[in-house]
């Protein structure tokens, strides 16, 4: 499979969790004329607490709700791995799913949900998400005889430049999304699903928008705090060392 290179590739544990970590930011890049992927790696059929939802219902609802919002933003491609929703492994089998996905869409840029965030009550499929993407990168991905078959497929090793890991307890660097908030905002608005969620506990689909909405804002709020953006993205960005 041959296909033009990408500038990012977003690798997001559930569907609506790229657009809360890097929507903004995804928006921006796309505006610019960079291409940007995004891989959704679980169905989502979990994300309920409603006892009637059925979860291969509700995968279907949220395939069609990330559709929506990848669109918003620009995204040239969405693609489903379409594993459970809380079911993710770290096995050599979705290692080496990531790890494809790389070597055949060649990003310069990774990017990720942040394993480490937060430290002691997180969901499990962006801890393990997070990890096998962070080892995909660097070594997998740059290692010539892990995978003969991938080269013999003509899928030649590749050197991403750098990850930005959404979501971490200690960023070290920060965009501006402020002329894109809003698009960002759109695009988690297509994930009605969970915010349908939000209402179920809190009695209202009002309240539910407006307890989600008002954490969003405040969130990004705070990622600009010193500098004269209104609002922010912030990451743990690192440079992919050059050799195994």
């Amino acid at each position: 499979m041959s296909v033009e290179p990408v500038y990012m590739m977003a690798f997001t544990p559930h569907p609506h969790d790229a657009e809360a970590g890097i929507g903004g930011t995804t928006a921006r890049w796309t505006k610019e004329g960079k291409d940007v992927v995004f891989v959704v790696c679980t169905n989502g059929d979990k994300g309920t607490s409603n006892p009637d939802m059925k979860a291969e219902e509700l995968a279907k609802i949220r395939e069609k709700e990330q559709l929506a919002a990848a669109e918003l933003l620009g995204v040239r491609e969405v693609i489903f791995l379409r594993h459970p929703d809380l079911g993710l492994e770290d096995t050599p089998e979705f290692r080496k799913e990531i790890v494809k996905l790389i070597l055949t869409y060649r990003p310069e840029i990774v990017s990720t949900r942040c394993p480490y965030n937060s430290r002691y009550v997180s969901n499990r499929d962006h801890r393990i998400c997070g990890r096998v993407v962070m080892d995909a990168v660097w070594p997998y991905a740059m290692a010539t005889n892990f995978y003969p078959d991938l080269l013999e497929e003509g899928l030649k090793i590749h050197k991403v430049k750098e990850m930005m890991l959404w979501n971490p307890e200690k960023p070290n660097y920060r965009l501006d999304i402020t002329d894109t908030y809003d698009k960002k905002v759109a695009a988690l608005r297509c994930h009605e699903s969970q915010i349908q969620d939000w209402a179920d506990d809190l009695g209202s689909w009002e309240e539910a928008e407006k307890g989600f909405f008002e954490m969003t804002e405040n969130q990004f709020l705070a990622a600009a705090e010193g500098t004269e953006w209104k609002y922010a993205e912030a990451f743990a960005r690192f440079r992919i060392p050059p050799r195994l």
